[in-house]
């Protein structure tokens, strides 16, 4: 069997290693230090560009409010145990607050803006932070969420009375000769504080360490690189966007627009976009989109996506609208590792594979006895990162449940490792079904369905039925212009597939689109629960 030099096999222990990398920069820096030397670097470098707010930013002027926000902080007296918060779209100055974060070593803790006013209460009543930056949009939902907090409030845009103006903060002396604090516990002190997708309950508090792992990361990007994400400070992606930025110099797009498949695209070739990060989901959309033609991803030379498994369909017609000198990048992780897992750089020979594992990690696929598999096999995915993770804020339970006394993160993923070293994810272990005692996963299903060349995308889910279990149903989203009935899917499926339990005698849905989750993943549970209420479309 043999292996390619990114990657090592222990065929006795049956555990898959990635190759160690070397330090970008020195590791007894924290984060917040290697921003503020870089930001420093090329001052007149456009830093950012605000596509709904027509402002932009040089280094020079984002270095200047990251330091005057930090100042702030100062003179409120917070110490490195506080929390700062956050509920903000992309909007001008909200980079200047992550990066003043850095600068102080404060954790910042951030929330989805449009989370219902309970579970916001809920998050921030685990952090507690001292005070918390928001739109003033959301300024009297976030007032009300934290009323028993007793916190300031900044807002970032359209300022509501009561709270503070992110222009006053912006208006703080600048101590002399100011520099970014020493952590007071090294790399492994919170650098930030993330929410899981939350699909079975309130999310969950994720603490991400001052790992330098997050620097390594796409060391490709350059200063002449143009960087745009979706989401927010939020998400995973949108925290790892802003790290990128500051510490190679790049340029990056912001817009505090909901997500929209044409703007996307309008907005990736307004600004020749080089590097963009995106949801799986995202992608089936944006190539569903009327306006995907043409020259539109022309500049992309880094499509980086994930957060799901992704249909070769979609990803082909990707390949086919991206430059030659594109590269489409599949990865893989958890928030929990801080970092992504995997990287796939090789679509064309491994298309749908996550990758080869990266930056020290190590995996392992177990049974559902706890013992490790070998090559080809299908398990849960484990993960060892080798780095320090704090856990969810204030869950030691929970923290438990994802990771053993080994440290390993047991991520509820099934998936296998080839004779190539390359992971490929097959569903969610918490997804499986059963039809009449035989198990299956949806994925088994979604995988024939997504071939049909007038289905954009696809949710398979199990409709109850008292004799059989899980019966299976499918909700569809139809390419644009695209004429299909429910019985076409059920014909496609039975010719297709043999078996009687992968049939869909739960019914076929069809959909404008599948419900999501905040990060923007297919939700299955919640799809599953629009389909069985409104089922005026369903063909049994």
């Amino acid at each position: 069997m043999q292996y390619t030099p990114e990657i090592y096999y222990n065929a006795d222990q049956k555990i898959w290693s990635g190759k160690e990398q070397p330090a970008y920069f020195s590791t007894n820096l924290s984060i917040g230090e290697i921003i503020f030397h870089e930001m420093q670097r090329h001052p007149k470098l456009i830093a950012q560009i605000s596509d709904t707010e027509n402002t932009s930013l040089s280094w020079e002027e984002l270095f200047l409010n990251s330091k005057r926000v930090a100042s702030y902080l100062r003179n409120l007296k917070l110490e490195q145990s506080d929390i700062v918060g956050i509920i903000a779209r992309n909007t001008t100055h909200i980079s200047a607050v992550a990066y003043g974060c850095f600068f102080n070593g404060i954790a910042f803790h951030s929330v989805y803006l449009n989370y219902e006013q309970g579970v916001i209460e809920k998050l921030f009543d685990i952090t507690k932070p001292k005070i918390i930056f928001c739109d003033g949009d959301e300024y009297e939902k976030v007032k009300a969420a934290t009323e028993k907090l007793n916190v300031k409030i900044v807002t970032m845009r359209n300022h509501r009375d009561g709270s503070i103006s992110i222009q006053e903060v912006l208006t703080t002396p600048i101590e002399p000769n100011f520099k970014p604090a020493r952590l007071e516990q090294g790399n492994n002190q919170n650098l930030a504080i993330l929410c899981t997708s939350g699909t079975t309950g309130t999310p969950k508090a994720v603490t991400i360490p001052n790992t330098t792992v997050m620097v390594n990361m796409c060391s490709f990007v350059t200063s002449s690189d143009v960087l745009y994400v979706q989401g927010s400070l939020e998400w995973l992606s949108g925290l790892v966007i802003t790290i990128l930025s500051g510490i190679r110099s790049a340029l990056r797009i912001i817009s505090d627009k909901n997500f929209s498949p044409a703007d996307i695209l309008r907005l990736v070739k307004k600004h020749k976009v080089t590097f963009i990060i995106q949801a799986s989901a995202q992608m089936a959309q944006i190539a569903n989109c009327p306006e995907f033609e043409g020259d539109c991803l022309d500049s992309l030379l880094y499509c980086l996506y994930g957060a799901a498994n992704c249909s070769i369909k979609v990803q082909q017609s990707f390949r086919r609208r991206l430059s030659s000198k594109c590269i489409l990048i599949l990865g893989y992780g958890l928030t929990e590792l801080g970092a992504m897992a995997s990287f796939n750089y090789h679509f064309d020979q491994k298309p749908n594979s996550s990758g080869r594992l990266g930056c020290g990690n190590k995996l392992k696929i177990l049974n559902e006895q706890g013992e490790s598999l070998g090559p080809n096999e299908v398990g849960e995915v484990c993960l060892d990162t080798g780095r320090y993770w704090a856990g969810y804020y204030g869950n030691p339970e929970e923290t438990r449940k994802i990771r053993d006394n080994n440290m390993w993160y047991h991520t509820g993923d099934l998936g296998y490792v080839d004779e190539d070293g390359f992971l490929f994810i097959v569903d969610r272990k918490k997804d499986m079904l059963k039809y009449q005692s035989i198990m299956y996963y949806p994925q088994e299903i979604e995988n024939v369905i997504a071939q049909i060349p007038e289905i954009s995308e696809v949710c398979v889910f199990g409709n109850i039925n008292i004799f059989n279990g899980d019966e299976a149903a499918a909700a569809v989203v139809k390419k644009h212009g695209a004429q299909l009935k429910p019985q076409d899917v059920i014909d496609y499926v039975a010719k297709h597939v043999k078996a009687t339990y992968l049939q869909l005698t739960g019914g076929v849905f069809i959909v404008d689109d599948l419900k999501r989750t905040a990060s923007g993943k297919t939700d299955r549970r919640a799809t599953r629960a629009y389909c069985l209420q409104n089922d005026t479309d369903k063909l049994i």
